[in-house]
């Protein structure tokens, strides 16, 4: 436990933007407010990730306004996951919250935050109470791809968010995890660390929509899966053993046919078993194509992403 009460304690609050300019203004405001009311110092470290609107003056302008917000711009939108490595990898603070920029995630609750930190939590965060907001296919889709995480890697995310605050050991280890398709939440959870939850409901966004499209958040799942478990070429090899077993029951069944006399046509059978087989066989190969394609990208060696601009003091 840290049973001493530090008044030297620094806090990290990174945020990362992608086409946030109609509401960040307001939006970081409010942010601002939470912040001064805690008894530490903090640096908010803006992440603009390639908007095409006018985030960046906005956060260029709160860094020459305010000496304790630093901003980065990326050349172009790598996605929101690089755009948290970025901020993860600027900022110094012996505590670290990550939250988004649309107020989604409770500014209020980082005082909770840090008094979980203190009592001794590495990792304190935010789970979703309810998730109200996303219903339909989001909603659907969510749970899905949650259970399929659960099962096939053993990590629990269900509710999860990034919304966390974490120690700067932690931030360290983090750092030292070196690969280049990010799943932030995955890899979170694979640190361990003496964790805290604090449970919250969902607010409505302060303005716009998800910046995240049905095929982004698709491929993100495949990452975050073929990132964290190798169970699905397991469950190829599996599949692969039980068509042997049914193709041997099933030239059993033929010969004893032939050699009793009793065969018939199956044309119609075997057009189904070529159809089913066909398909199972295909499925296997975008499975294991997706694990070569990650590979691919890891052995590229490219960075995670690209900074053209900065703003407000280095770090």
């Amino acid at each position: 436990m840290r049973d001493v009460h530090r008044p030297t304690d620094t806090l990290a609050v990174v945020i990362p933007l992608y086409c946030e300019g109609a509401h960040l203004a307001g939006t970081l405001k409010v942010i601002v407010r939470a912040l001064d009311d805690l008894d530490m110092a903090y640096r908010l470290v803006l992440v603009d990730d390639g908007s095409s609107d006018d985030t960046w003056h906005i956060v260029q302008a709160h860094c020459r306004d305010d000496g304790s917000v630093q901003g980065l711009r990326l050349s172009r939108n790598f996605g929101k996951e690089a755009a948290l490595a970025a901020g993860l990898e600027q900022a110094e603070g012996d505590a670290i919250v990550v939250m988004d920029g649309d107020l989604q995630h409770p500014p209020e609750l980082i005082a909770r935050m840090i008094d979980c930190w203190r009592a001794g939590a590495d990792v304190v965060e935010g789970v979703k109470q309810r998730r109200d907001l996303e219903a339909g296919w989001r909603g659907a889709g969510a749970k899905l791809f949650y259970r399929l995480f659960t099962g096939l890697s053993g990590y629990e995310l269900r509710g999860a968010s990034d919304f966390k605050l974490m120690d700067r050991r932690v931030l360290a280890a983090w750092r030292a995890m070196g690969e280049r398709s990010l799943f932030f939440r995955g890899m979170n959870a694979w640190l361990g660390f003496k964790r805290a939850e604090i449970a919250f409901a969902v607010p409505a966004r302060a303005g716009g929509d998800s910046g995240w499209s049905a095929w982004q958040l698709v491929r993100l799942a495949m990452s975050a899966i073929t990132a964290f478990s190798s169970a699905p070429l397991y469950l190829v090899a599996l599949s692969g053993v039980g068509f042997t077993l049914f193709a041997l029951l099933l030239a059993v069944q033929t010969l004893y046919l032939k050699l009793s006399g009793q065969a018939v046509d199956g044309f119609t059978t075997v057009i189904l078993l070529i159809l089913l087989v066909g398909g199972v066989v295909l499925l296997a190969l975008g499975i294991i194509g997706s694990y070569i394609a990650r590979i691919y990208e890891e052995v590229k060696g490219r960075p995670r992403y690209v900074v053209a601009e900065t703003a407000g003091p280095p770090r």
